[in-house]
């Protein structure tokens, strides 16, 4: 069965006759014929008395209610198809660490919200290197990351910088200096972000090259666990500076800089090489792409 003939039974249903039907859809008398007689042989009924004048039989009466809702929905799809063409809507899974779903995404989510309110992103939280797997096997339609690793499936864009620092409660004796070195950290505990997440893959690189063990007495899966500790004076911590711009500006976190951690990282989005993109795909990526760095960042 196919849409055509669906019209063809409905205007023969309206004219009572196969020419004027095939004059109407521009087709000859004997291809209406093929067309009803397909349908007839797929559903083994007789849809039309072809006695004069034509008419539709018992079976054909109900077949062409079905028919007219076939059609609905056949116009209706392609409406909403075209509809959305023109208006971005849909859904969209993002991927993304929980620091950036935190900090960076109520703004954009916010902004997507008023101007896109048919776009519906949903939030996944995972670690930088989950997401990279989870955008190439399609788990999520587009992950928003550290740019650490590059991969040749993925297509990418920077959005902004973001650098990780040490930070110390207000009561930790560190707390009253703005700068140290990497051996005033010797012997001090060490609150740090769990493997397989892009502040710890950082630190543990940075501490390697310069030939320093740290004491790592907790290691935690969010930032948003190690700033609590940390704000219980239960050692130091090394977390993204986007993740404590509430907490530096309330005073419950104090940032200690030190020169070995003074990298800026950037952060971008990432999807698949050559997918399918819908248009609501289309505006989230060009909208997230064309926003002012300070659009991330908001205000310490």
């Amino acid at each position: 069965m196919n849409i055509n003939q669906l019209d063809t039974l409905v205007m023969i249903s309206k004219t009572m006759s196969f020419r004027k039907a095939g004059e109407l859809l521009n087709l000859t008398q004997p291809a209406v014929s093929a067309q009803i007689k397909s349908l007839e042989d797929e559903f083994s009924t007789v849809l039309v008395d072809r006695n004069q004048p034509v008419s539709l039989t018992d079976s054909g009466r109900l077949f062409l209610e079905h028919a007219y809702r076939i059609l609905h929905t056949v116009d209706e799809l392609k409406q909403r198809l075209a509809d959305l063409e023109n208006t971005p809507q849909g859904q969209i899974n993002v991927g993304t660490t929980t620091s950036i779903a935190v900090q960076v995404l109520p703004r954009v989510l916010s902004y997507f919200q008023n101007q896109y309110p048919l776009i519906k992103p949903t939030i996944h939280s995972m670690t930088s290197s989950q997401i990279i797997t989870a955008v190439e096997n399609g788990t999520v339609d587009i992950g928003i990351s550290y740019l650490f690793d590059r991969s040749p499936h993925l297509e990418s864009s920077i959005l902004y910088y973001d650098t990780f620092e040490l930070v110390v409660s207000p009561a930790h004796p560190l707390a009253q200096v703005t700068h140290a070195s990497l051996e005033d950290l010797v012997h001090l505990p060490f609150i740090l972000m769990s493997p397989g997440t892009a502040g710890r893959r950082f630190t543990d690189q940075v501490f390697k090259e310069m030939n320093f063990s740290p004491n790592v007495v907790m290691e935690l899966s969010s930032s948003e666990e190690v700033k609590r500790v940390v704000e219980m004076n239960l050692g130091v911590g090394v977390i993204s500076k986007m993740s404590i711009t509430s907490e530096l500006r309330m005073g419950t976190l104090k940032m200690i800089r030190i020169n070995e951690l003074e990298i800026s990282h950037p952060v971008g989005i990432l999807y698949k090489s050559g997918r399918y993109l819908s248009t609501a795909m289309q505006q989230f990526l060009n909208d997230l792409k064309g926003m002012p760095q300070t659009h991330f960042l908001g205000s310490e």
